[in-house]
């Protein structure tokens, strides 16, 4: 048979692509199948993919897909701290900052790496190890499941940080939440969604605790787990917690481990019922449920392309520069829209230098 990979016999550098072991519904390991997972491999950085990173994911998922005893490709992240804090801010902020077209040909490579997703012909499980953040988020969404840690936080960080989610939050987000709650998270990158929360909201499969107390496992003790309503009629549920429950939810969270076997068995069990459908019946199925996914995603992708590239000119330019000086990593908005209002322009670097935020002492 041949061998359809893209590039045969790549090294991979910056992901770490694995067979590991599919299991039958006797817990057993089933001989000539397997997972193929797929770990970016940048721990350090909380995941954040590089140009280099994007190029080998789109191998990568491309490997699965060709991988004939594979059942599932498994996207994750190494550690426990996070899946991926997205594009990597300190390449975005030394490479890319005021290089419109550089950024514009960058931006071909992560749409390509969105596609490689939404193409792969196996059934692709999000495992959520740790935070889902701005283009984690988006990449994540364009797999078809996603099996969360109970500690990960969700959400979206563009319009902070100089940029729009346009690499899938705005094309992906809505389908899995709706549009209220989609444009919040969106536009005003209000605070991060708990795992609770976003499995609440529709945006997960299961959610599996991981924090290791005294020897027992433990839900996330920084939000309300309990299934109520308050006074307000607001739904609690997944909610940070406040004031001497929260103080008390941290002293929990530093006694704690982290132990991620029991997010691993979920995704095994999920892996295990995909594993036993009939292949292309499934393959079909998953295809034709993407459609909604991608017919936001194709009608989009190109247009916010373009103007992702120019905006890196202006607001990508500040807000990434902004995020890398350190002290808030934001810039000043109100004097920002002050300036604007009055008639300052982006052009030369009056504009930028008057609204950095001032180093941390």
């Amino acid at each position: 048979m041949y061998d359809h990979d893209l590039v045969p016999g790549h090294a991979f550098q910056h992901v770490r692509v694995e067979r590991r072991p599919v299991y039958d519904p006797r817990g057993e390991p089933v001989e000539g199948l397997h997972n193929v997972w797929i770990v970016l491999d940048n721990e350090a950085e909380l995941n954040a993919y590089t140009t280099d990173t994007i190029k080998e994911v789109i191998l990568a998922f491309r490997h699965a897909s060709n991988d004939r005893g594979a059942v599932c490709a498994v996207f994750t992240g190494a550690g426990s701290r996070a899946f991926c804090a997205g594009g990597n801010t300190r390449e975005y902020a030394t490479r890319y900052a005021g290089h419109s077209g550089e950024y514009r040909q960058y931006m071909r490579l992560f749409n390509d790496m969105v596609s490689a997703i939404l193409a792969c012909d196996k059934p692709v499980i999000c495992r959520v190890n740790g935070m889902r953040v701005g283009g984690g988020q988006e990449i994540g969404m364009a797999c078809d499941f996603s099996v969360a840690s109970d500690l990960a936080r969700f959400g979206q960080v563009g319009p902070k940080h100089g940029s729009a989610p346009d690499g899938g939050a705005t094309d992906f987000l809505h389908l899995y939440v709706g549009i209220e709650q989609a444009m919040l998270s969106c536009t005003t990158a209000a605070g991060l969604w708990s795992a609770h929360k976003a499995m609440r909201l529709g945006l997960l499969t299961e959610i599996a605790p991981v924090l290791r107390v005294d020897g027992e496992l433990v839900p996330n003790p920084l939000v309300e787990t309990r299934r109520w309503i308050d006074e307000r009629g607001q739904i609690v549920y997944g909610e940070p917690l406040t004031g001497d429950a929260l103080a008390a939810g941290k002293a929990t969270l530093a006694r704690g481990t982290i132990d991620l076997s029991s997010l691993d068995r979920a995704v095994d069990r999920l892996s295990t019922k995909l594993m036993m459908t009939f292949p292309d019946c499934c393959t079909k199925t998953i295809e034709t449920l993407r459609k909604k996914k991608l017919d936001h995603w194709n009608a989009n992708k190109e247009q916010s392309r373009a103007w992702l590239s120019l905006n890196m000119m202006t607001e990508a330019k500040a807000g990434f520069r902004a995020f890398e000086s350190g002290g808030s990593r934001e810039v000043d908005f109100i004097a920002l829209r002050q300036r604007l209002a009055a008639g300052a322009t982006w052009e030369g670097s009056d504009l930028e230098n008057a609204i950095m935020p001032r180093p941390a002492h």
